[in-house]
């Protein structure tokens, strides 16, 4: 009997089940969003408001269990043969054999569960819970002080034994431009992580104004940072919230986000939408072109209004008309600020206040456009046989 009544059960209760599944399928997706995006949160700091969103949809799931119980005793037959404890173990049952037959084990979610011992977990805590120099300074430092890479080596934990960097030094003088140019593997995307901390030198260091950044707090640095990629990662909400993602742990009007999206040429396309600034964008910005995505991820970088900013092939994957759209949000972006730019399009970078050629994990060629092309070494071999591509 006790199984026919738990086939009534069920046969009554396929909506709440159903919102039951909606719930789970959101907290996958929700978790594996942000560790896709993983990079763009902490440079963002945006660890906080992503921990409050699964939060959220995990009291949502709780939530739900009180449903199915209500719908189980809701339902008239049922209550009056079973018991409250005889209703909560069918419950369990049903839930635990209705998993199993769904097999709805998302692999980064089982991951993230899953992550190890206590030993590992506190290893993991010791070193992001660390206690660094907090110095308030450090926008300061930031916004009046030179960036220094001197004599750095860097190998990626996976592969140590292959050095990327080999005593590499450069120095972004406050607020100018500096194009870093060089074939792929040189070492151009490893100095952009290194410079948003995502990773430290194996030797070596990197200082601003004469300070070490590894005595800054990690979520301190992210703060005076601002990153646009050449596939900027936007997250399945609305343009608005993209936008203001900028600043998670602050509140931002609508007007501060549309006064960054008018700077960014953003604002026609975006009230142009349906819903304007309440638009979803659908996952990762599948429902904006590449040139709409770039200017959304420039106002957002406006918006954080970060010292330093780094361009990585920021322009390289649009077409003609947006590329300008975006170059010239760019141009108002990079005013005042200390600026990295890496392209592999003259356009982009001759009229950068100097031009880095990096290569076999070195600086091998420093100055201006012109400057380089007069010692005719690799920058100008370089433009020589890519100037038809670079125009």
């Amino acid at each position: 009997m006790f199984m026919n009544l738990l086939a009534l059960y069920k046969r009554s209760t396929v909506n709440v089940f159903k919102a039951h599944g909606l719930v789970q399928a959101s907290i996958a997706d929700s978790v594996t969003e942000s560790f896709s995006a993983i990079r763009t949160v902490r440079s963002f700091s945006g660890e906080k408001r992503q921990m409050s969103v699964f939060a959220r949809q995990v009291q949502g799931l709780v939530n739900t269990f009180g449903d199915l119980r209500a719908a189980f005793a809701a339902t008239e037959r049922i209550n009056s043969v079973l018991s409250d404890s005889e209703i909560d173990e069918a419950l369990a049952y049903s839930l635990d054999k209705d998993m199993k037959q769904k097999k709805v084990h998302d692999e980064t979610l089982e991951l993230y569960l899953e992550s190890g011992s206590n030993e590992k977990k506190q290893s993991t805590k010791t070193r992001y819970m660390s206690t660094l120099k907090f110095d308030s300074s450090v926008r300061n430092l930031a916004e009046t002080g030179d960036i220094c890479l001197e004599d750095v080596d860097f190998s990626y934990p996976v592969r140590p034994d292959v050095e990327i960097l080999r005593g590499l030094s450069l120095n972004l003088k406050c607020g100018t431009v500096t194009a870093l140019v060089g074939p792929s593997g040189a070492g151009k995307s490893t100095i952009v992580q290194l410079l948003a901390r995502f990773y430290e030198p194996t030797r070596g260091r990197i200082t601003v104004a004469g300070e070490d950044l590894r005595t800054f707090d990690k979520s301190e640095w992210a703060r005076v940072v601002s990153i646009v990629n050449q596939e900027p990662v936007l997250f399945s909400v609305s343009v608005g919230e993209n936008i203001a993602y900028a600043l998670p742990d602050e509140y931002v009007s609508k007007d501060d986000v549309i006064k960054a999206a008018k700077a960014a040429n953003a604002h026609e396309f975006i009230i142009s939408m349906p819903q304007g600034y309440d638009t979803l964008v659908g996952e990762r910005g599948g429902l904006l072109s590449g040139g709409q995505r770039q200017r959304i991820a420039i106002a957002r970088a406006l918006l954080k209004n970060a010292p330093i900013l780094i361009l990585d092939e920021a322009t390289s994957a649009l077409d003609t008309v947006s590329e300008r759209l975006v170059q010239e949000a760019l141009d108002h972006l990079m005013k005042g600020r200390t600026t990295l730019v890496i392209a592999h399009r003259l356009s982009t970078v001759q009229n950068a206040d100097q031009i880095a050629l990096c290569s076999d994990g070195k600086i091998a060629e420093l100055g201006t456009h012109l400057e380089l092309l007069e010692r005719k070494g690799q920058y100008a071999s370089l433009v020589d046989t890519q100037r038809l591509a670079f125009e």
